[in-house]
């Protein structure tokens, strides 16, 4: 969501709207040159031209899928103001582009640490909370392998033992993980969440996440405040400097006890941190 956590002011508005058509002018433009090479390849025989074609035409529906959820994202602002409330996640709408409900984004450090996570609902970041409290999971894959996972039924308990019955607890039955890779990198994951075995088909959340990575969150169409107010992951890491502190061992001991009493009292790990960080729970 916006950083606004309110209503929209009109400025706040027109500029969620500026980004929507800036992105389409963007799509229109390599539109525009794909036909160009397109009809000289056709006229000319020409390989370099066929492929210049296909590599302006790919661009071009980047850009496309990242207008349309920008332009999603602007009308709901706008809806919002109107209706006198904040409005709903940016990751609604991507999970509107995906055919399904719930989604999830991890973005990962170069040591794949998670640092920031943005979720459309509750279901997708209870989700979120499990890979990342038992350290398994479908993203975490999809960022190591750096290529789409896909997990339904039995085998989300065989390739995940911990993490795939907790999951199907959720009322979910499958899930789609893709990365997010940049020209240098891979800098998250994209996770998609069915309750049935009929999840938006990989090539779609791979398109939905290439514009996501190279548009949205390192383009010039990035959303600013897409993660809200709060950087989730690093107030777990400052509960566990804190719970090191307490009890005079490593960071990373104090992060798996940390881990540990969400785990055991089913909380989410941000309210355990939150907890900690107030001063209302000790751990040890």
């Amino acid at each position: 969501m916006e950083p606004w956590g309110g209503l929209p002011s009109p400025e706040q508005v027109a500029a969620a709207w500026q980004r929507s058509v800036r992105a389409q002018e963007r799509a229109d433009r390599e539109f525009r040159l794909a036909e160009r090479y397109e009809d000289l390849a056709e006229y000319s025989g020409d390989v370099t031209h066929l492929r210049m074609g296909l590599l302006h035409r790919s661009t071009a529906t980047r850009h496309q899928v990242a207008a349309e959820l920008l332009a999603g994202h602007a009308r709901r602002v706008a809806d919002s103001r109107r209706s006198g409330g904040p409005p709903p996640p940016f990751m609604t709408g991507v999970a509107e582009a995906c055919g399904v409900g719930s989604v999830a984004v991890t973005l990962v450090d170069a040591q794949q640490n998670q640092v920031a996570t943005a979720s459309s609902d509750r279901s997708a970041r209870d989700a979120q909370d499990l890979e990342y409290v038992l350290g398994e999971g479908p993203a975490r894959d999809s960022v190591l392998a750096r290529s789409p996972v896909v997990a339904t039924g039995t085998a989300l308990a065989s390739r995940w033992p911990g993490y795939g019955p907790a999951f199907e607890a959720l009322g979910f039955g499958q899930v789609v993980a893709v990365p997010l890779k940049s020209a240098e990198a891979c800098i998250g994951a994209l996770a998609v969440f069915s309750a049935s075995s009929a999840a938006a088909p990989t090539p779609i959340v791979s398109q939905v996440a290439d514009a996501l990575t190279r548009s949205v969150f390192l383009g010039k169409d990035a959303v600013p405040g897409l993660f809200g107010d709060i950087d989730y992951r690093a107030e777990v890491h400052q509960a566990a400097g804190m719970v090191a502190v307490q009890l005079g061992c490593r960071v990373a001991d104090a992060l798996e006890l940390v881990k540990a009493r969400s785990f055991a009292d089913g909380r989410p790990i941000g309210d355990i941190a939150r907890d900690i960080v107030d001063g209302h729970l000790k751990l040890g």
